[in-house]
């Protein structure tokens, strides 16, 4: 005889057999998921394969076995669910992108920006460039105006967590020396400006998407493109500048204060950086996050800021590094899941709108929009090869081609979607999953030959320099 409470739940295992199964195969998939995540990494080093694509084509094969009718993926129907989890993913990546580049930035310093100018040059040439692109070509084909600005804004940031292939590696440090403790050699910096500026771009670039996706919901919602004049310079003023203003200044704060807090504070129970206590770089970039929610500032921005703020104080301590391990496991997790659940629902239909229009643009965006806008933006007044910050011509084709597309443009589509229905809702779903699915085997493909060529070239030019 069963005790009650036992007997109790074996009734409701054998009314709710759907719910149960849909919830353990959730823990399969979590538990592929995570050993993929610790093995696809050294088992992909010497391939030109991503761990990306694995993940979609496993993802793609799941989705052609039989499911439980109790398990949803229909990006409309789940779309609250997509923006939590899409969103997260986001905020860690942009942690763990903004604690891995090791090129400082002093707002004072002219020289500064002239080394990050590749970063400014594809923020405000390159982006707006793709998003108008992409925009235009969608309302060529039949688009209304607001789904085309919507899809050309969804599809403008480069994706911070599925192009770590063509990105800084981590934060480096100098190794100290043995007799004093100071550091030895030249201060740490980016050696490879191609993967600088991939990276640099795709911290910054997933929060600026964030105005245009707010004018493609004003322009829905307040009657079309005639409606502009009504809205848009308030829209100017403080969402295209004042939120990034408010988002980049609470991130800058927040890091500073954790950053005096974690290294320098009179009380050592209070010097995380001493205890090696990593978890600091989630609490930071959650509470960035609601800080600048609050004020009314760009989250993504703001998280990124503060990735960057950390990384800045005590540049040379090794705690960066356990910050930034902590947070590429956990983005490693999130998106191998998300990535698996992207590939099942392409074949359960998220594809099933997908016309030759949305082909025409993915190809478009892949192939010619951005690798064009990329080339004009790097191109006009560049920095000269050689110096932090310079692009040589094949440097150049690299950066403006590897625009990896993918779990941000996920997070738009369902964040405005959730903001004003859009009629075009599927269809845009299923362009912007064709898109992912084309951008990762595409780049993930040439990425490795590509930058290791790359490399190779790089190292040549520097043993052919005099001493």
């Amino acid at each position: 005889m069963l005790p009650r409470r036992v007997r109790h739940n074996e009734a409701n295992l054998e009314e709710h057999p759907r719910v149960v199964m849909s919830v353990n195969l959730i823990y399969l998939i979590a538990g592929v998921a995570m050993f993929l995540a610790a093995v696809l990494p050294s088992v992909l080093d010497r391939y030109a394969v991503s761990a990306a694509m694995v993940l979609l084509v496993l993802g793609m094969g799941i989705g052609l076995l039989p499911l439980p009718e109790g398990m949803r993926l229909d990006p409309v129907v789940i779309r609250p669910q997509v923006e939590r989890i899409t969103e997260f993913t986001i905020l860690v990546a942009l942690m763990g992108v903004g604690l891995a580049i090791d090129r400082s930035f002093e707002w004072r310093s002219r020289a500064a920006w002239a080394t990050w100018s590749p970063t400014w040059r594809l923020l405000a040439l390159a982006m707006p460039l793709t998003i108008a692109s992409v925009a235009l070509l969608g309302w060529g084909l039949g688009l209304a105006p607001a789904a085309a600005l919507l899809l050309g804004a969804a599809l403008s940031p480069t994706d911070p967590v599925l192009a770590s292939d063509v990105q800084v590696e981590g934060p480096r440090v100098e190794e100290p020396d043995d007799d004093d403790g100071e550091a030895l050699g030249e201060p740490v910096d980016e050696k490879d400006d191609v993967r600088f500026a991939l990276t640099s771009e795709a911290g910054l670039n997933d929060g600026l998407a964030f105005p245009f996706v707010t004018a493609a919901v004003l322009m829905a919602s307040a009657g079309g493109l005639a409606s502009v004049g009504s809205w848009g310079l308030e829209w100017f003023a403080w969402d295209l500048v004042g939120k990034v203003v408010v988002g980049v200044a609470a991130g800058v704060a927040v890091g500073w204060g954790l950053a005096r807090v974690a290294f320098r504070s009179p009380r050592r129970s209070l010097r995380l950086a001493e205890q090696g206590e990593p978890l600091l770089a989630l609490a930071a970039l959650v509470m960035t996050y609601g800080v600048s929610q609050l004020v009314g500032g760009y989250g993504f921005v703001s998280v990124f800021a503060c990735g960057m703020t950390l990384r800045a104080a005590e540049r040379n301590h090794h705690y960066h590094r356990s910050m930034h391990e902590v947070v590429q496991r956990l983005e490693r997790l999130l998106t191998l899941i998300i990535l698996l659940m992207l590939g099942m629902s392409m074949t359960k239909g998220v594809l099933d709108e997908l016309d030759w229009r949305g082909v025409v643009i993915a190809l478009a965006l892949v192939f010619v929009l951005r690798p064009l806008s990329g080339w004009v933006s790097l191109r006009l007044r560049a920095r000269p090869a050689g110096l932090p910050g310079g692009l040589g011509h094949k440097e150049t084709l690299a950066t403006a081609f590897f625009g990896v597309r993918g779990i941000g443009s996920l997070y738009y589509l369902a964040f405005a979607a959730g903001e004003h229905p859009f009629a075009e809702e599927r269809w845009l779903w299923s362009t912007v999953a064709f898109t992912i699915l084309l951008s990762v085997m595409v780049h993930g493909t040439l990425a490795t030959p590509v930058m290791r060529y790359l490399e190779r070239r790089r190292e040549r030019g520097g043993r052919a320099r005099p001493a």
